[in-house]
Protein backbone atom coordinates (compact mmCIF):
# COMPACT_ATOMS: atom_id res chain seq x y z
CA UNK A 1 0.00 0.00 0.00
CA UNK A 2 1.67 3.16 -0.92
CA UNK A 3 -0.25 6.74 -0.81
CA UNK A 4 0.29 10.65 -2.37
CA UNK A 5 -0.68 13.89 -0.45
CA UNK A 6 -0.87 16.83 -2.46
CA UNK A 7 -2.40 20.61 -1.76
CA UNK A 8 -4.26 22.56 -4.08
CA UNK A 9 -4.39 26.33 -3.68
CA UNK A 10 -7.15 28.40 -4.27
CA UNK A 11 -7.41 32.44 -3.69
CA UNK A 12 -10.98 33.29 -5.48
CA UNK A 13 -12.00 36.39 -6.47
CA UNK A 14 -15.88 36.55 -4.86
CA UNK A 15 -16.86 35.84 -1.26
CA UNK A 16 -18.89 32.65 -3.00
CA UNK A 17 -17.39 31.18 -5.62
CA UNK A 18 -17.12 27.43 -6.89
CA UNK A 19 -14.66 25.75 -8.82
CA UNK A 20 -14.36 22.67 -10.80
CA UNK A 21 -10.79 20.76 -9.49
CA UNK A 22 -11.51 17.17 -10.78
CA UNK A 23 -8.86 18.26 -13.35
CA UNK A 24 -6.71 19.23 -10.80
CA UNK A 25 -7.47 15.64 -8.42
CA UNK A 26 -7.06 13.63 -11.80
CA UNK A 27 -3.61 15.13 -12.20
CA UNK A 28 -2.79 13.89 -8.59
CA UNK A 29 -4.15 10.72 -9.23
CA UNK A 30 -1.81 10.59 -12.63
CA UNK A 31 1.29 11.73 -10.34
CA UNK A 32 0.91 9.33 -7.81
CA UNK A 33 0.97 6.05 -9.91
CA UNK A 34 -1.89 4.34 -7.56
CA UNK A 35 -4.39 2.60 -9.65
CA UNK A 36 -6.50 0.56 -7.19
CA UNK A 37 -7.69 2.75 -3.76
CA UNK A 38 -9.34 5.31 -2.51
CA UNK A 39 -9.02 9.57 -2.97
CA UNK A 40 -9.76 11.60 -0.30
CA UNK A 41 -10.37 15.48 -0.82
CA UNK A 42 -10.21 17.67 1.51
CA UNK A 43 -11.15 21.13 2.02
CA UNK A 44 -8.92 22.64 4.57
CA UNK A 45 -10.31 25.70 6.03
CA UNK A 46 -14.01 25.48 8.04
CA UNK A 47 -15.41 28.49 5.62
CA UNK A 48 -15.15 26.17 2.93
CA UNK A 49 -16.30 22.75 1.21
CA UNK A 50 -15.12 20.10 -1.06
CA UNK A 51 -18.41 18.56 -2.76
CA UNK A 52 -19.06 15.83 -5.87
CA UNK A 53 -22.27 17.10 -8.15
CA UNK A 54 -22.59 18.19 -11.29
CA UNK A 55 -20.94 21.11 -13.50
CA UNK A 56 -23.60 22.70 -14.86
CA UNK A 57 -24.19 26.42 -14.36
CA UNK A 58 -27.62 26.81 -13.29
CA UNK A 59 -27.30 24.57 -10.56
CA UNK A 60 -24.14 26.26 -9.10
CA UNK A 61 -26.59 29.35 -9.32
CA UNK A 62 -29.88 27.71 -7.87
CA UNK A 63 -26.97 26.05 -4.75
CA UNK A 64 -25.78 29.80 -4.27
CA UNK A 65 -29.24 30.90 -4.27
CA UNK A 66 -30.43 28.11 -1.78
CA UNK A 67 -27.16 28.50 0.91
CA UNK A 68 -28.02 32.29 1.40
CA UNK A 69 -31.30 31.86 1.65
CA UNK A 70 -30.44 28.96 4.38
CA UNK A 71 -27.72 30.75 6.12
CA UNK A 72 -27.75 34.88 4.25
CA UNK A 73 -24.51 36.86 5.17
CA UNK A 74 -26.58 39.84 6.18
CA UNK A 75 -27.54 41.55 8.08
CA UNK A 76 -23.94 39.90 9.71
CA UNK A 77 -25.51 40.78 13.31
CA UNK A 78 -27.92 37.77 12.91
CA UNK A 79 -25.29 35.43 14.28
CA UNK A 80 -23.90 35.37 17.53
CA UNK A 81 -20.47 34.23 16.20
CA UNK A 82 -20.26 37.55 14.35
CA UNK A 83 -20.30 39.35 17.77
CA UNK A 84 -16.49 38.13 17.74
CA UNK A 85 -15.27 40.76 15.09
CA UNK A 86 -15.90 38.23 12.59
CA UNK A 87 -18.33 38.58 9.83
CA UNK A 88 -18.02 34.66 8.05
CA UNK A 89 -20.62 32.81 10.69
CA UNK A 90 -23.17 32.14 7.21
CA UNK A 91 -19.98 30.66 5.35
CA UNK A 92 -19.12 28.40 8.22
CA UNK A 93 -22.98 27.11 8.23
CA UNK A 94 -22.86 27.17 4.36
CA UNK A 95 -19.52 24.62 4.33
CA UNK A 96 -21.48 22.41 7.29
CA UNK A 97 -24.27 22.32 4.89
CA UNK A 98 -22.16 21.68 1.50
CA UNK A 99 -19.58 19.33 3.00
CA UNK A 100 -15.67 19.19 4.53
CA UNK A 101 -14.84 16.38 1.43
CA UNK A 102 -15.58 13.74 -0.47
CA UNK A 103 -14.06 10.11 -1.22
CA UNK A 104 -13.52 8.81 -4.75
CA UNK A 105 -12.77 5.00 -5.49
CA UNK A 106 -9.96 4.65 -8.02
CA UNK A 107 -10.88 2.18 -10.41
CA UNK A 108 -8.03 0.93 -12.96
CA UNK A 109 -5.99 4.25 -12.70
CA UNK A 110 -9.54 6.55 -12.65
CA UNK A 111 -11.58 8.22 -10.35
CA UNK A 112 -14.67 5.96 -10.75
CA UNK A 113 -17.31 8.18 -11.21
CA UNK A 114 -20.42 8.11 -12.73
CA UNK A 115 -22.14 10.10 -15.44
CA UNK A 116 -21.23 13.86 -14.78
CA UNK A 117 -20.00 13.64 -11.15
CA UNK A 118 -17.36 16.34 -11.08
CA UNK A 119 -15.25 17.82 -7.93
CA UNK A 120 -15.73 20.93 -6.87
CA UNK A 121 -14.07 23.22 -4.32
CA UNK A 122 -16.62 25.66 -2.86
CA UNK A 123 -15.79 29.15 -1.24
CA UNK A 124 -17.54 30.85 1.15
CA UNK A 125 -15.50 33.28 2.73
CA UNK A 126 -13.29 33.73 -0.20
CA UNK A 127 -10.98 36.70 -1.48
CA UNK A 128 -7.80 35.00 0.32
CA UNK A 129 -5.59 31.80 -0.06
CA UNK A 130 -7.21 28.53 1.27
CA UNK A 131 -6.05 24.83 0.18
CA UNK A 132 -7.42 21.67 -0.13
CA UNK A 133 -5.95 18.22 0.56
CA UNK A 134 -6.00 15.48 -1.92
CA UNK A 135 -4.77 12.28 -0.73
CA UNK A 136 -4.42 9.14 -2.42
CA UNK A 137 -4.01 5.89 -0.99
CA UNK A 138 -3.80 2.23 -2.41
CA UNK A 139 -1.80 -0.01 -4.95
Amino acid sequence: MKSHTEYLWFTTRKRREFINITLNVRECLRKSGITEGLCLVNAMHITASVFINDDEGGLHQDFDKWLEELAPHEPISQYRHNLTGEDNADAHLKRTIMGREIVAAVTNGELDFGPWEQIFYGEFDGCRRKRVMVKIIGE
